[in-house]
């Protein structure tokens, strides 16, 4: 494999998003022969609606993702908590990668989900609805791949995730072992 491709998907769509930084941050951890790239344009994705999704008339904003799902060997997600569960904007997302059902663009897909929140309790509940949910979705979620912010407020306030040594290189093993799950997937 030449170049193994990671589509990072952010569920906040806030431009100065902690969760955003930490996926700008995970982007400069990949090693040489690995892109990641955060995908650009989830708020302009249509709520998912089976009356819409037609074959020659699905949305042009949800064409885009699931063409750019389909072209990446893996993907990443970050996850913030919106009240207790999954942002609307990510689980959109993936509903529309998904179908058409058991063919959509996340099937057998290697993934890994790192959550991140202002609490104590990292997101945890938004991340294992995540993990639930790319799994109905056919995506093969990659366990070892998981990662938790916690409290990220006060951790990240003063600084951009990419100038913290640790998180760095959290942020390094995960985007390491996804890119293991996908040569594995591909070798398989």
């Amino acid at each position: 494999m030449s170049q193994t491709r990671i589509l990072a998907l952010v569920g906040s769509l806030r431009a100065a998003s902690i969760n955003r930084r930490l996926a700008e941050a995970a982007v400069q951890t990949a090693p040489e022969g690995v892109e990641v790239t955060i995908y650009e344009g989830l708020g302009d994705v249509p709520f998912y609606n089976e009356d819409i999704d037609v074959e020659g008339s699905v949305p042009a904003a949800a064409a885009a993702l699931r063409e750019a799902v389909a072209q990446a060997d893996g993907l990443l997600l970050f996850v913030p908590e919106y009240n207790g569960s999954i942002p609307a904007a990510l689980k959109n997302a993936i509903d529309w990668a998904s179908r058409p059902y058991g063919a959509g663009s996340t099937k057998g897909k290697p993934a890994a989900v790192v959550s991140a929140s202002i609490s104590q309790n990292a997101a945890k509940w938004a991340h294992g609805d995540t993990v639930k949910v790319l799994s109905v979705a056919g995506a093969s979620v990659v366990e070892s791949a998981h990662l938790h912010f916690g409290v990220i407020g006060q951790r990240f306030a003063e600084a951009h995730p990419r100038d913290d040594a640790e998180a760095l290189t959290e942020l390094a093993g995960v985007v390491h072992e996804l890119v293991e799950a996908v040569r594995q997937s591909v070798d398989a």
